[in-house]
């Protein structure tokens, strides 16, 4: 049974940076890809970034407004994915799930949320303006 549970949200100011944690119970994360995904109020559930292994290292994956501001990464030992996030704005205030797939994928299904089959509870981020 995988379980994933993130923390690290909370309130900043816009300008300000935060760095969420999902920590995973059950099979190592660096055999799957992991994605962070995010909610704001009224919206869909979208894709942030995602981090898969290719070959000896991994691959990293963004959305155009997220790129160059957040970082994904893994600690393979902890068995956890970060998500580093600088330069908030506003319009990243939501709630951020990281989800892991149920095996590897490829790099033009990892911005599929269909494609993650374990998500865990979520962790709220606010950005103040």
């Amino acid at each position: 049974q995988v379980q994933l549970g993130e923390s690290g949200g909370g309130l900043v100011q816009a300008g300000g940076s935060l760095r969420l944690s999902c920590a995973a119970s059950g099979r190592t994360l660096s055999t799957y890809t992991t994605g962070w995904f995010r909610q704001a109020p009224g919206k869909e559930r979208e894709f942030v970034a995602a981090i898969r292994s290719s070959g000896g290292g991994s691959n990293t994956f963004y959305t155009d407004s997220t790129k160059g501001r957040f970082t994904i990464s893994r600690d393979n030992a902890m068995n956890t994915v970060y998500l580093q996030m600088n330069s908030l704005k506003p319009e990243d205030t939501a709630v951020y799930y990281c989800a892991r797939s149920g095996a590897s994928l490829i790099a033009s299904a990892v911005r599929n949320i269909r494609m993650y089959d374990y998500w865990g509870q979520g962790t709220q981020v606010t950005v103040s303006s």
